[in-house]
């Protein structure tokens, strides 16, 4: 096959304790799926249905990477959450069986421009120069479920300039990663090379030019970001 123009590169995440890589196809988020920050945010935390959002693939940075203050906002903010890499095609996948898709898990941030985000919740309009634009994904290395199993509980925290921010369990997931898996699987047919990030603790808050942001995940090491 012939490309009219040249062929973009593949994203990918680094894999822990090894040269291999692991190419990304789409990027999946949760929105409000911490209690504590669904409160924080103005909405009611009781366990309804689960609600998605994307970032395009590209949008991944690498740990320790220094990224420029995003244009189009003043309120940029930081987001730690447990990333699930999706190892096996499925749709319609049953709860009890959704861990079998899991590859591995990772630490990430889902950088977002909230004014930009409360704008277009006020307006009724969509959420992706809130949550898609360029640079938006910081992501550690992914590790393994061979060598780090599930997580269903474990610190979870995110600091600025060294001042803790966040700071939970992944225990606290109103949807924990096997019903996330499985209600999306009814959604969208999911395949190898997914991500998703499945929801951010309470004390969001915002990042300004010349702060260094590490998010954090018992057993999964941290993603340093930058704010050049």
């Amino acid at each position: 096959m012939t490309w009219a123009i040249p062929a973009p590169a593949q994203p990918f995440l680094p894999i822990a304790g090894s040269d291999q890589k692991f190419p990304v196809r789409r990027i999946f988020c949760v929105g409000q799926n911490y209690a504590a920050h669904a409160r924080e945010m103005g909405s009611n935390p009781d366990r309804e249905l689960p609600f998605f959002f994307s970032k395009p693939a590209d949008a991944l940075v690498a740990d320790g990477a220094s990224i420029p203050y995003p244009p189009g906002t003043s309120n940029l903010h930081h987001e730690v959450e447990l990333v699930v890499a999706i190892g096996k095609d499925g749709a319609n996948i049953a709860a009890d069986a959704a861990l079998d898709h899991v590859w591995g898990y990772a630490v990430g941030n889902d950088l977002t421009r909230r004014d930009v985000q409360a704008d277009a919740k006020s307006n009724g309009r969509p959420w992706d120069m809130a949550k898609g634009f360029d640079r938006s994904a910081p992501c550690g290395a992914l590790h393994p479920v061979a060598g780090v199993g599930h997580f269903s509980k474990g610190a979870i925290s995110l600091s600025v300039n060294g001042e803790t921010r966040q700071n939970s369990d992944i225990s606290d997931l109103i949807w924990p990663v096997a019903d996330v898996i499985a209600y999306l699987s009814t959604l969208v047919e999911l395949s190898a090379g997914d991500l998703i990030f499945t929801g951010t603790p309470e004390n969001v808050g915002p990042l300004e030019s010349g702060d260094t942001c590490v998010a954090q995940i018992n057993g999964l090491g941290s993603v340093t970001t930058h704010i050049a």
